[in-house]
């Protein structure tokens, strides 16, 4: 005598008790919709020429902002005797890289400005907006006159151009992110991607290294007395560059499929005579705001933790080593400046490397290497910087390259793909400005206070540990997107036959999805004997 439930009883050969063969094929018909295939016309097919002016487009913009940024690193110590009083040597560099700071303020308001602006009009006129900015910000200073001809005047007017400098790349970023990856085949992303912060470093070497140049031609009084100039009035052509690149982009395949989606509902509505108030809301910066901080403040928080880690590691090696090397350590400060200088040049050379390898072998695996390797190396890297001597400063600037360039290489593919299509310029803008303003910006500054007010020349490794530590919980909670669409968006391949092969993959996942689905309602006793042997087979 049986004591649990009686198995359902198995259909008889025409089908379901009392059904036909005709309703067997209505079910599978059913099932198959729960799990709809590809389309041909849901993939897309990117343009060959259009991806490469999109990363060429977007690339020279970070150059140009890393540019700007290069040259102020360099010529922080020269702008300090140029802009601020003279009375303490210290507290002009303090100032000069509060000033710097400052900048980094000021972005998540041109993120809040820019980005929901860019997912309402568009990137491509949002990004020839910021490389106008920028160019003029940085141009401006090369003009400004100093603080021996106009006094407390010339940091004023130094404060104001750094505000539009920091206002412009509060969208720029995150702008130029969004286009590669809305223009990127699936399958490779990462390394595509990569190509964007190949121009972050390019920009720094050439302003860095243009400042060293200037620096042993003319030496530091040439510098103060007019030098340090040059490299800004550089910036004037290079943005007149960018421009005529960036007006030459069209729209992303990702933004255009949503707008188009968007517009057909209203002409739906209109003709019905109804309004979509969701939508409306949806559509306006207050509602784009809300929906970002109430459904996707995870996405955020994971953003703003991987953007702290490569962030803080960036400026610590970009902006606030060289002084450090100089000021605090006593070293020749054309030797720090080409110690960094090398190091940016590694970065630059293993970059593209590191963006394919993120393609082959993921995202999360190359951020776990690298929070794990800041917080095990950055004391032993920043050991060997204090000793002193060419080689051992040379390997722990290395160190904390190899750091710098896992992140470097992999984060314009992951941060996108966090944020669906129609929100993601908008949310990222808003996550990496947040981040960058209140830990990235202002890492030289506080690492150059912290290390004169405890005198402890360690300083700058327990900052970075701690930065690691902060990015390691962030992946912890990351999801692998390597080969996946973005959010929001189907799948992109480079070539009709890849297009292909995904629909009939797509319909051979469907299919099977649908038989497991009906051998469990038409055998469910024999529903765990049939996975079991998919598994072996």
């Amino acid at each position: 005598m049986t004591t649990g439930p009686r198995p359902p009883r198995g259909p008889r050969r025409g089908g379901w008790p009392h059904g036909s063969a005709r309703t067997d094929q209505l079910i599978r018909t059913l099932l198959r919709r729960r799990k709809e295939p590809l389309a041909i016309e849901d993939v897309t097919v990117v343009d060959k020429s259009g991806m490469r002016r999109a990363v060429a487009a977007t690339a020279i913009g970070n150059t140009m902002e890393w540019f700007d940024f290069g040259v102020y690193a360099y010529v922080a110590v020269t702008l300090g005797r140029v802009f601020f009083p003279a009375e303490d040597p210290a507290a002009q560099v303090v100032s000069t890289f509060a000033t710097f700071a400052v900048a980094f303020l000021v972005r998540p308001l041109g993120g809040l400005v820019f980005g929901p602006l860019g997912d309402r009009i568009g990137r491509r006129l949002v990004l020839s907006t910021t490389m106008i900015m920028m160019a003029a910000g940085t141009f401006a200073v090369g003009l400004l006159p100093g603080y021996s001809q106009i006094g407390f005047a010339a940091p004023v007017l130094l404060l104001v151009c750094r505000v539009v400098q920091g206002f412009s790349t509060g969208g720029e970023y995150a702008g130029a992110t969004t286009y590669i990856a809305e223009f990127a085949p699936d399958q490779r992303r990462g390394f595509l991607g990569s190509w964007l912060d190949f121009g972050t470093f390019i920009g720094y070497s050439l302003g860095s290294g243009l400042v060293t140049v200037l620096t042993a031609a003319i030496g530091e009084a040439g510098m103060v007395d007019w030098g340090w100039r040059v490299p800004f009035l550089v910036a004037g052509p290079l943005g007149l560059i960018g421009l005529y690149m960036r007006l030459r982009l069209e729209e992303t395949p990702a933004f255009q499929q949503v707008a188009e989606r968007a517009a057909e509902e209203a002409e739906a509505a209109e003709a019905r005579g109804e309004t979509l108030p969701i939508e409306e809301a949806r559509q306006s910066g207050r509602g784009r705001l809300k929906e970002i901080f109430t459904r996707h403040w995870q996405a955020v928080l994971i953003c703003m933790g991987l953007v702290l880690m490569y962030n803080v590691t960036n400026y610590m090696v970009t902006s606030y080593l060289p002084t450090f090397m100089t000021s605090t350590l006593g070293d020749d400060a054309t030797k720090a400046q080409v110690l960094v200088l090398g190091t940016m040049l590694f970065v630059v050379l293993a970059i593209t490397v590191v963006g394919r390898t993120s393609d082959r072998w993921g995202r999360r695996p190359l951020f776990l290497f690298g929070s794990v390797g800041m917080i095990v190396l950055a004391i032993p890297a920043v050991l060997l910087i204090r000793e002193g001597g060419v080689l051992r400063q040379a390997i722990g600037c290395l160190i904390l390259g190899a750091m710098l360039v896992t992140f470097a290489g992999t984060s314009a593919a992951t941060l996108p793909a966090l944020f669906p299509t129609r929100l993601r310029y908008g949310a990222l803008s808003i996550s990496y400005n947040l981040s960058v303003s209140l830990f990235g910006g202002t890492t030289p500054l506080l690492a150059s206070w912290l290390v004169a007010t405890t005198h402890n020349t360690l300083v700058p490794a327990f900052y970075l540990m701690v930065a690691g530590a902060i990015g390691l919980v962030s992946t912890v909670f990351l999801r692998e997107t390597a080969g996946k669409p973005l959010r929001g968006s189907g799948p992109m391949v480079e070539t009709e036959e890849e297009a292909r092969t995904a629909v009939a993959e797509s319909r051979t996942e469907a299919g099977r999805h649908a038989r497991d689905v009906w051998i469990r309602l038409r055998h469910p006793w024999a529903g765990a004997g049939h996975r079991q042997e998919e598994d072996e087979g």
